[in-house]
């Protein structure tokens, strides 16, 4: 067998571990150290180059990029600046059309700008936005939908743990990537209010239980919250944001820099909040290690996985058959795009990219697709996969925080049906129009 064959046979067995069940981290090292040592056919140059990217993988000062975030949105998680955000969006926008679900869209638009991490932004608003939405007569299921729908946000809307991941795996830069998921993001969030919007129009009973009730509802209602209030409510989550991305974007802050200093001010808002005891900062501390320890190990994994690939001269083969093929750079994306979503429906986000993307980003460069862009295109695809059964790792968040008996996992997935399509079109407009994602970049 040839080094290319045995190659495409490893990803095979690499993709069938996971789907069984094992871990990705210990199915990339177990693969990659095996591919190296069929190739070469040498056992010791396995294990010197398990050695030397177990140290090299992750010893550069941006890795610690990773956990600074991490911690900032851990902390940000207990100030309950998620909470304080939605009433904020609740007082000003639920005399708007399905008002309620656009609140939900705007909070998890700015708790993204802070958290990086779409599971907490579901597990958050699961419990501050779905109680409020069912008592003015949301459906419970369309509730839910909306907020698993929307906690995607967190992943494509800088700070994003999985753009962070994307840019150590394609060696971009990951402020460069932070810039380029603005306008997506924005694109995101806008689409998700208008088919909120849409759907109240065109199909009220699939938004509220009685929906002549609710828009009685929602024309009686007023603005009952001080400005003062508001304010207050606002100020430090809006200050946090300033501090983070303002000194990142201008360029007075590195990444690694941003994210200590976004990390201290979390910090500094928890205590002011007095939401912070001894207790809950171990825990911080625990789940910040723990996060950061499995995404180091997985992102060393990643690297001896490629090195693999590397070895058996696999993207290389693959960008001849690509070039061969006729398929052009559109024509490679729309391909790739689909792998990825048919992948999101058996995979979790971390692990499709760490599989795919040490394959697809040298044959992108090669076929002369701006990377960052490629990474747009990866993250929503990837994206995607957390609405998708049946995995869909956001709905199930919401469904098991909710806990409802009246609310079937089922009924969440349908109602984020809409939520996929805005994603989708999303997706299609950011393949064919690069510029919005490297506007800012170049």
């Amino acid at each position: 067998m040839t080094s290319l064959a045995l190659g495409f046979v490893l990803i095979g067995v690499l993709v069938i571990l996971v789907i069984l069940g094992m871990q990705i981290a210990y199915a990339l090292l177990g693969v990659a150290f095996v591919g190296i040592w069929l190739i070469r056919e040498n056992l010791d140059l396995a294990f010197r180059m398990l050695e030397l990217t177990a140290y090299s993988g992750i010893s550069d000062y941006l890795f610690a990029t990773i956990p600074l975030f991490v911690l900032m949105g851990l902390l940000v998680s207990v100030s309950n600046v998620g909470r304080d955000t939605f009433e904020v969006a609740e007082v000003l926008l639920k005399r708007m059309l399905c008002g309620l679900g656009v609140a939900t869209v705007a909070a998890n638009t700015i708790f993204a700008a802070v958290t990086g991490v779409s599971i907490a932004s579901a597990a958050v608003f699961t419990r501050v936005a779905v109680p409020e939405m069912e008592r003015h007569g949301y459906r419970a299921a369309f509730a839910s939908g909306t907020v698993a729908g929307s906690s995607v946000l967190g992943m494509l809307i800088p700070p994003s743990l999985l753009l962070i991941i994307y840019g150590v795996l394609a060696e971009v830069s990951i402020g460069g990537m932070f810039i380029a998921g603005i306008i997506p993001g924005l694109m995101l969030a806008g689409g998700f209010v208008a088919i909120l919007i849409g759907l109240t129009l065109v199909a009220p009973g699939f938004v509220f239980t009685d929906p002549e009730a609710a828009e009685m509802r929602r024309l009686e209602t007023g603005i009952d919250m001080p400005v003062g209030e508001m304010i207050a409510k606002l100020v430090p989550i809006v200050l946090l944001v300033v501090l983070v991305l303002g000194g990142l974007y201008s360029g007075f802050f590195t990444p690694t820099e941003a994210g200590g200093i976004g990390a201290f001010g979390a910090f500094i808002l928890a205590l002011a909040r007095r939401s912070l005891d001894r207790h809950k900062l171990w825990q911080v501390m625990k789940q910040t290690g723990v996060i950061s320890v499995s995404i180091l190990l997985l992102l060393v994994a990643a690297s001896f996985y490629s090195r693999m690939l590397s070895i058996a001269g696999l993207p290389n083969a693959i960008a001849g058959l690509v070039t061969d093929s006729g398929f052009g750079p559109t024509g490679f994306i729309v391909f790739y795009a689909a792998i990825v979503l048919l992948m999101g429906m058996i995979l979790d986000s971390t692990s499709i990219l760490l599989i795919m993307v040490p394959i697809a980003a040298p044959i992108a460069t090669g076929l002369g697709i701006d990377l960052s862009h490629f990474g747009i295109i990866t993250v929503i695809a990837v994206e995607i996969g957390l609405l998708t059964p049946p995995f869909g790792i956001s709905v199930f968040t919401v469904h098991n925080t909710l806990n409802d008996p009246n609310t079937s996992v089922e009924q969440i997935f349908l109602a984020t049906l809409p939520f996929i399509a805005v994603m989708l079109v999303v997706l299609m407009l950011v393949t064919w129009l690069p510029a919005t994602a490297t506007v800012f970049l170049y």
